[in-house]
């Protein structure tokens, strides 16, 4: 597989799960209210998420990636350090 595909693929998979996301906010109703959306349409919404998510996965596993890493600030401290040991001389 090509890397310039996978990041152009990667690339409209982010922009559709945000586009998604924005319509499922933006149509969202108070708590008891009725849904704008029909039963069939969130399912529908649903579905994309889950192709989406799946594909994501198929080409983190296709580049190697760990999909268990989780996104952190810079200057968060690290919960583990790397200490080097020298074998006694």
């Amino acid at each position: 597989m090509n890397t310039e595909n996978l990041s152009k693929e990667q690339h409209i998979l982010r922009t559709m799960r945000k586009v998604l996301a924005s319509v499922a906010k933006d149509t969202a109703t108070g708590f008891g209210k009725p849904s704008v959306l029909s039963e069939t349409t969130i399912q529908e919404i649903r579905d994309c998420f889950g192709i989406i998510s799946e594909r994501e996965a198929e080409l983190a596993d296709a580049l190697g990636l760990n999909r268990n890493e989780k996104p952190y600030y810079t200057d968060q401290p690290q919960k583990s350090n790397v200490i080097n040991f020298h074998k006694p001389e």
